[in-house]
């Protein structure tokens, strides 16, 4: 298993695929959540929910406005039954273990499901 510095230090692309071969491995996925539910990401184009392969990857982010969220993990089955219809219903994206400061891979909630399978 990587360790979470490891994988920050991979190119965009190649942090994309480990986090698709993490979340296999493992059967979960993490999302940082409050009392209000998940944490969302907004860009000019589109809105989504960052998600991550490690819980330490997810609390990374969980700093200054959201320092009062907590990873959470989904196991993969719930993740592909109820979030990715959910979030097909509610026109969000998945955004792809997001790193500070860089792009992340921003897909539909279909097309991430499809690359769990």
């Amino acid at each position: 298993m990587w360790s979470d510095n490891d994988f920050l230090m991979l190119p965009q692309a190649e942090r994309a695929a480990k986090c698709f071969e993490q979340i296999k491995a493992q059967k979960e996925v993490f999302i940082l959540n409050d009392a209000d539910g998940c944490v969302m990401l907004t860009s000019d184009e589109e809105d989504g929910v960052p998600v991550w392969p490690s819980a330490g990857l997810a609390q990374m982010w969980a700093n200054e406005e959201w320092s009062d969220c907590e990873p959470k993990a989904i196991d993969l089955d719930t993740w592909l039954s109820r979030w990715t219809v959910g979030l097909a219903r509610d026109l969000l994206c998945v955004i792809v273990a997001p790193a500070p400061g860089e792009d992340s891979e921003v897909m539909l909630p279909e097309d991430f499901a499809e690359k769990l399978l």
